[in-house]
């Protein structure tokens, strides 16, 4: 039998908590060997819910004693990503960094490219690939169920008047915070990965809540280069909320509302594998058809697992990891792009 690959936590807040430590307990072939946090009261849900895991104070001690561990998965504020990763590109760990890669483009290309230089595996976690909804839609559009696709519309909306006090409210430098950066990161991703690169970008950011530091309230305008146009909104200021997703064709359309089930089930403290995991109810499916002729599609089921599936087999030398590291870098320059937008009124060209 193949030992486990031993996998090193850093960060249990609510990336690490909720997302990555439940996926990488729930993924034949992966163990949850260490967690880095020095928070006292982390330290007790990690000893009470992973009771199996080392509790580490620094992840410097694990750079000094790399041959210990098979991956690690950075899971910290944004404004560690980089360090971390760089870390562990230099301790010649495979590595997990949660999005965003990094807070500009640039940055995260030179990490990409120390990776590929010592041969270190990088791959980012960009989870919402694994929707239900987006992997319905996507199968839907390649399916050509909507004819000829012209606009993607994806919101993720929230109500969230007051301000929380944390890193993602910030405006220092590396901080990586506000909607843009933290939801946009998302939707930019998946609407690349639907409808392929994009040739030029226009954007609105704009801080609504009294006091607001970052940006809390976005829409991004994706042109593609194969013509469809993608409409994308991220709020903390939604007092009704839009569409999930809509997507417009000259045959079809397809509309689903309310956000992928596995986040609040693995809030809720449920794992993948237990009985109708991932699966949306049926009131909840989306719409496809024109008015007056619709009917529902069964949403495909959420699968959030597969990313440390297929990431233990592209370790082992199985296959591509789950997600191109480049992929991740694309995004952050149109998130840089957005904001220049926005800042100077115009529409901007994306460089090829």
């Amino acid at each position: 039998m193949v030992d486990a690959l031993r996998v090193g936590l850093l960060g249990y807040g609510i990336a690490g908590r909720v997302f990555h430590a439940p996926l990488i307990a729930a993924t034949p072939g992966l163990r949850l060997h260490a967690v880095v946090t020095a928070n006292p009261d982390r330290r007790e849900q990690v000893r009470r819910e992973h009771p199996d895991a080392r509790l580490v104070d620094d992840a410097d001690l694990l750079w000094r004693t790399p041959h210990a561990l098979d991956l690690v998965v950075v899971a910290t504020p944004n404004r560690q990503h980089l360090p971390m990763a760089r870390a562990a590109v230099a301790a010649g760990l495979p590595v997990v960094v949660d999005k965003p890669l990094a807070p500009t483009a640039a940055e995260g290309r030179a990490l990409v490219d120390e990776a590929h230089r010592r041969g270190v595996p990088l791959t980012v976690f960009q989870n919402r690939r694994w929707d239900g909804d987006f992997r319905t839609a996507r199968r839907l559009v390649a399916g050509g169920e909507l004819g000829r696709v012209t606009r993607f519309e994806s919101r993720f909306e929230r109500w969230r008047p007051a301000i929380k006090p944390g890193w993602r409210e910030s405006a220092a430098p590396g901080e990586a915070g506000g909607a843009l950066y933290d939801l946009g990161a998302h939707l930019v991703d998946q609407a690349v990965q639907l409808f392929g690169p994009v040739r030029t970008v226009y954007a609105e950011v704009d801080r609504r809540r009294p006091g607001a530091l970052v940006d809390d309230d976005a829409f991004v305008a994706l042109t593609h280069t194969g013509g469809v146009r993608s409409h994308l909104w991220m709020s903390a200021v939604a007092a009704q909320l839009g569409p999930r997703m809509r997507i417009l064709g000259d045959r079809a359309a397809y509309t689903t509302y309310g956000l992928d089930v596995q986040e609040e089930a693995l809030r809720a403290g449920g794992r993948p594998g237990t009985p109708g995991w991932g699966e949306v109810p049926p009131e909840r499916h989306g719409l496809l058809g024109v008015d007056g002729d619709l009917r529902p599609v069964p949403t495909e089921p959420g699968r959030y697992q597969d990313f440390y599936a297929q990431l233990a087999t592209a370790l082992r030398g199985g296959g591509p990891l789950p997600v191109d590291p480049a992929d991740a870098v694309a995004t952050v320059a149109l998130i840089e792009l957005a904001h220049r937008s926005a800042a100077e009124g115009v529409v901007l060209p994306v460089s090829s």
